[in-house]
């Protein structure tokens, strides 16, 4: 349904407190799109189930150019033509306008997606990760800004990954309020390239269930069959998936799960999912199974596979417990799992090389900004990780200044400690996650 069809039902008369509430409840969505009016619609159920006239709603300008800032604020790697965020903002509202009369002439047509390995933490292997260009960014965005609300309306509560207003920290929070309240046996459940595995035809037809513009379906469409350009290789067709770091790639993966989401929900089961990475707590060994089972068969029927060695069923009262989000559960605790730790380590390590020629207070400035974001995602584990990855920084650093005086090796305890003790880096800035722990409580 179009705003103008909107409007013709008159003017309607809404209690001030009303408005305010409905803007507050879906104060995140782009409101050059979404007017008061339309989201009333969203939240009563639009009539026949299906929004029509979306696509001018994609191209309008004010959409265009707050899909840009979203994609400015965010920067990213060029794509395979090369341009930078910065070079498009040299000719904005040339490019913005370009794209506008292309996509109401029907001439819009996506470019291919780059595609880049990058290494997986603690692990040999690599995965994918598709780069499109700027202009295709700006478009996915007000395309996601338009269709994203008729979706998260329906999405079910325990769906966290890319989504308004929720966050992994919200998923741990409910996998751990689940634990406590007895449902440790956990299917720990791994889709096997998810992203790449996604079926092109199933996708659009759920889709389809709530969206009737065709030219909506054929924009989506058309970046699904974009294909790949990969270094060396040329391009590539995309016969199915979803190119991770495609800006419309998270919603698109989310509507294809929901329905797995309302499946278990229907059962009563537990569920807590963020994106392909996902969780069902239940009381009982043999609810665990039914739920193993139920999952089971519902990827068969969607052309997903189950990995056969990461997916299986743990009690988490148990020795060996599950990892979830980048945290371990056992035994009724959480700490940061062993690849997060490599993580961070391995972001360290490449700013703290023995040979490293800045000065202390320039390195520290460049892994505090490291510690920090770490800290704040793992401060709920145990002290024991902090005080390690404290004590294996100020070892780092402590190399470095032991090089600068022509001792040889890596540094160590006794002498190394005693000249530049804990209180040494503390004075220079370093960040402390064990102090800060403490500070924080």
């Amino acid at each position: 349904m179009s705003e103008e069809n909107l409007s013709a039902v008159g003017p309607q008369k809404e209690p001030k407190q009303d408005k305010e509430a409905l803007r507050q409840r879906w104060e995140w969505v782009e409101h050059s799109v979404w007017t008061d009016r339309m989201l009333r619609t969203l939240e009563r159920g639009i009539e026949g189930g299906k929004w029509f006239a979306l696509i001018d709603k994609v191209y309008r300008k004010e959409n265009l150019r707050s899909a840009y800032y979203q994609v400015w604020r965010n920067a990213g790697s060029a794509g395979i033509d090369g341009q930078s965020v910065e070079q498009f903002e040299a000719r904005e509202e040339e490019h913005l306008q370009q794209l506008s009369q292309e996509l109401q002439n029907r001439s819009y047509r996506p470019a291919a997606v780059k595609r880049v390995w990058i290494p997986k933490a603690g692990s040999t292997e690599k995965r994918p990760l598709g780069i499109p260009v700027v202009r295709d960014r700006v478009v996915q965005t007000a395309l996601r800004n338009v269709i994203e609300p008729i979706f998260e309306r329906d999405f079910a509560e325990h769906s966290y990954g890319f989504r308004p207003r929720r966050g992994a920290k919200d998923a741990l929070r409910r996998v751990e309020e689940l634990l406590n309240k007895a449902h440790h046996w956990v299917v720990d459940a791994d889709i096997k390239g998810y992203f790449d595995s996604i079926a092109h035809s199933r996708l659009m037809a759920k889709v389809a269930e709530k969206i009737s513009d065709a030219r909506i379906l054929e924009l989506i469409e058309s970046y699904l069959k974009a294909g790949v350009m990969e270094q060396s290789k040329g391009w590539e067709p995309s016969e199915q998936g979803t190119p991770q770091g495609g800006v419309v790639s998270p919603l698109l993966a989310n509507i294809y799960l929901d329905e797995l989401d309302w499946l278990l929900a229907r059962k009563g089961m537990e569920m807590v999912r963020y994106a392909d990475d996902f969780v069902v707590l239940c009381r009982t060994q043999a609810q665990a199974q039914e739920a193993m089972e139920l999952i089971s068969q519902w990827m068969q029927q969607v052309q997903l596979q189950l990995h056969p060695q990461k997916t299986k069923i743990i009690d988490a009262t148990q020795g060996g417990g599950f990892d979830f989000l980048g945290y371990h559960f056992e035994r009724g605790k959480k700490w940061p799992r062993a690849k997060s730790v490599l993580k961070v380590r391995q972001a360290i390590r490449k700013r703290t090389r023995r040979s490293n020629g800045y000065s202390l207070e320039s390195i520290i400035a460049a892994i505090n900004p490291i510690l920090r974001g770490w800290y704040n995602y793992f401060r709920h584990g145990n002290i024991y990780t902090l005080k390690t990855l404290d004590s294996w920084v100020r070892g780092r650093l402590r190399s470095i200044l032991r090089k600068r005086i022509k001792r040889k090796g890596k540094a160590k305890g006794g002498w190394d400690h005693h000249r530049w003790p804990n209180r040494f880096f503390e004075e220079a800035g370093l960040f402390n996650l064990t102090a800060a722990r403490a500070k924080g409580r």
